[in-house]
């Protein structure tokens, strides 16, 4: 009998399988009893549906009432590594891979089958080792006359390329194309999702903004694909860092954001603060050149600092700011005083503006002291703003505005003429250092300037001294050679500056013609401590300059035993309070009329942590009373206050310096209103030269406490004559 059509049941088909459906179906007809070729009619769709296979645009399929495949077509059995006599008796299922996630289509192939229902266009992916293709799959279920379910009819088609194609769009819609890191764009939907998830989990996340500093001068220098190259390898540093690539984002430009969910431990982040700032300070090497920029950090933490998405990329941002305008090449941590700090520093930068002109500037003068003798053969020029307002302004703070603002070039100028006009007039042959900023530097009239200074002042240039920060490496470019040649050709003094702090490479000492290393004090601050290797490294660096017949100098010394120590290390030179704070030239004049200024070191026998003076308004908590408290100095392991009277020692109290920063102390020295505390967990670095507590409490723990002092009567604590007073 002919064939009926589409609704006929059709087995067998592994005898046939390799035939196509011409075959397939002459052969079933044979077994039916019917006509060995089918009717004209049937035979040419028949052929129709066979070229359509051979082509290779689709391929057809048929399983029976179990799922296994009783027909597939023979060409793309091969592009999976089969023939379709192997693969017939196969569930269908094994074909493909299951979906890596449900939200791109609900319903799996299993689940279809099981419930017989017709399917169109499914995306599944083949499961076959080596095949990495993507198929379009339909399939409809078929019937006997009686209803009774026979199997399953489909078809297939190709669609790698439009998958493929799709995944790059996506691709370049997420990622950013040159670093391959996440964009704005995806990083800000993961940071939405991830804070929405942890508010209701109350957990913490942090975010970090880096910019990189000195990038627009590899730019200028060495062009853009340069730059790119660059921050390609900035990418890489970063990942090896971080870890999960799908934190890392690059948020255009030479920015980029970091997530890390579940850290507020302030330590550990601004270790890795750190540990980014110096990978990415050390050098590059770009197209042949070599490289050196560096990179500052802004550190937010939610829920502390912001518990929606733009109020922590915005305070972030802010303590990225605060971070560029400290110096760079440090991080910040984010706290309420940076919204007033951004303030100041716009008003300030409008006031050095005019500093000059209205004779604020002035320069004092630090000793460089002989180590062995005590006598004192330079010093160094250190520029101060005495703002009529706001009094004396550090450097630290007024330098970069100055940097940004276009103004260290005048700057600069003034500075060179002062300390040359000062040193000419000084009894004896005193050098005097004066510092050169990578940007004056790059200027190619700085040698005019010099030799204006000079010639102006009637110093001799063998008495001025430049120091040189390594950042001026930013590339081994001609230029910068040219400029060391003409600045040596002067006759003047070169002394590298600060080195050791993240860009050192010997292979510049072999070329640039330095008279002098200085040391840097964070070299030395540790060099005391027990287990330090900083020593090591200074007689390192002592045996290099004498190998090259260079002066060192060790810079911040304060404590008699770091000066013993810099002694036996052979260090030639010191500067530091344990000989000199800076002087006003007038008093440097009056210590060196009488012919060789010799200063005897004074200052602690020994090293300690870092004490910073302040007048800070606190409060002390001692079980439910809460006292008003000043911190007059702090260091990372205990504080000085003052504010409540005789307390016995060994009272324990919790200090809380506000913004969820709590400490627990115990009372070591107390005498009368004044109290020596030591903190149960040290302080860390806040990223601006000051202290703050490694955890916080968090918002939503105050909350919970809250509301429970709400609904609890709270007795006082003290009912004695010998309750503690407030002084």
């Amino acid at each position: 009998m002919p064939f009926r059509g589409d609704g006929e049941h059709v087995d067998g088909g592994a005898a046939t399988g390799g035939r196509g459906l011409l075959g397939k179906f002459g052969a079933r007809a044979a077994r039916s009893g019917g006509e060995a070729i089918p009717n004209l009619h049937t035979r040419e769709a028949l052929l129709l549906l066979q070229n359509y296979e051979e082509s290779g645009r689709g391929w057809f399929w048929s399983t029976d009432t179990k799922g296994r495949l009783t027909y597939i077509t023979d060409a793309v059995a091969r592009l999976m590594g089969r023939s379709s006599g192997e693969l017939l008796g196969t569930p269908l299922t094994d074909l493909f891979l299951p979906p890596e996630s449900h939200g791109e289509r609900q319903r799996t192939l299993p689940f279809l089958l099981t419930r017989q229902s017709k399917f169109d266009d499914l995306p599944l992916r083949s499961a076959f080792e080596g095949d990495d293709r993507w198929w379009a799959i339909s399939g409809r279920p078929h019937h006997d006359d009686r209803g009774n379910f026979c199997g399953y009819r489909g078809s297939g088609t190709d669609i790698t390329a439009q998958r493929r194609s799709a995944e790059d769009a996506s691709r370049l819609a997420l990622y950013d194309s040159l670093t391959g890191l996440a964009n704005r764009f995806h990083i800000s939907k993961k940071l939405d999702t991830t804070l929405a998830a942890f508010s209701q989990q109350q957990r913490s996340c942090a975010i970090m903004l880096l910019d990189l500093d000195r990038f627009k001068q590899v730019n200028d220098t060495l062009g853009h694909p340069a730059g790119d190259a660059l921050l390609k390898q900035v990418a890489e540093r970063l990942l090896k860092i971080v870890g999960d690539k799908e934190m890392v984002s690059r948020l255009g430009g030479d920015e980029f954001q970091i997530i890390l969910p579940d850290i507020e431990d302030r330590g550990r982040l601004g270790d890795m603060a750190a540990d980014i700032i110096g990978s990415l300070s050390q050098p590059y090497s770009v197209e042949g050149s070599r490289c050196i920029i560096g990179a500052s950090v802004g550190v937010a933490i939610a829920p502390f600092d912001g518990q929606s998405s733009e109020d922590l990329v915005r305070n972030a941002d802010l303590a990225l700011y605060a971070a560029k305008g400290n110096g760079r090449g440090r991080f910040r941590f984010y706290s309420s005083d940076l919204h007033q700090s951004a303030e100041d520093r716009r008003a300030l930068e409008e006031d050095l503006r005019d500093a000059l002109a209205r004779g604020q500037m002035e320069l004092t003068y630090q000793p460089v002291v002989n180590a062995k003798s005590n006598m004192v053969t330079g010093v160094e020029a250190l520029l101060r703003w005495n703002h009529p307002d706001r009094g004396p302004i550090s450097p630290a703070l007024f330098i970069p505005i100055a940097e940004e603002a276009n103004l260290i070039w005048p700057l600069g100028e003034w500075v060179l003429r002062k300390a040359c006009e000062d040193a000419a007039r000084w009894p004896g042959d005193l050098r005097v250092a004066v510092n050169v900023s990578a940007i004056q530097f790059a200027n190619g009239d700085l040698p005019k300037i010099i030799t204006s200074a000079l010639s102006n002042a009637g110093l001799p240039a063998d008495r001025l001294e430049l120091e040189i920060t390594e950042s001026v490496f930013l590339a081994d470019s001609s230029e910068t050679a040219r400029m060391f040649t003409a600045l040596k050709a002067l006759g003047v003094r070169l002394a590298l500056d600060d080195f050791g702090t993240g860009y050192s490479s010997l292979g510049y000492l072999q070329s640039a013609p330095f008279d002098k290393i200085k040391i840097d004090q964070s070299f030395v601050r540790g060099a005391t401590v027990k287990g330090s290797r900083n020593a090591a490294i200074i007689a390192a660096i002592v045996a290099l300059a004498e190998a090259l017949d260079m002066e060192t100098t060790a810079e911040g010394i304060e404590s008699l035993d770091q000066l013993d120590l810099i002694r036996k290390l052979n260090v030639s030179h010191v500067q530091g309070y344990v000989y000199s704070k800076p002087v006003a030239n007038a008093e440097l004049v009056e210590h060196t009329e009488g012919g060789a200024w010799t200063i005897k070191p004074s200052g602690p026998a020994r090293q300690r942590n870092d004490r910073f003076q302040m007048f800070r308004k606190v409060h002390a908590i001692h079980d439910n009373h809460r006292y008003a408290v000043v911190i007059r100095n702090l260091s990372r392991t205990g504080a000085f206050i003052e504010g409540i009277l005789d307390v016995p020692v060994g009272t324990q109290f919790v200090i809380d310096f506000g913004e969820g920063q709590l400490a627990t102390a115990t009372v070591r020295r107390s005498i009368n209103h004044q109290q020596g505390i030591e903190f149960e967990q040290s302080m860390v670095s806040d990223g601006n030269g000051g202290l703050c507590t490694r955890h916080r409490v968090s918002p939503y723990l105050i909350a919970a406490a809250s509301q429970q002092a709400a609904n609890t009567l709270v007795l006082p604590a003290f009912s004695t004559s010998s309750d503690w007073k407030a002084a």
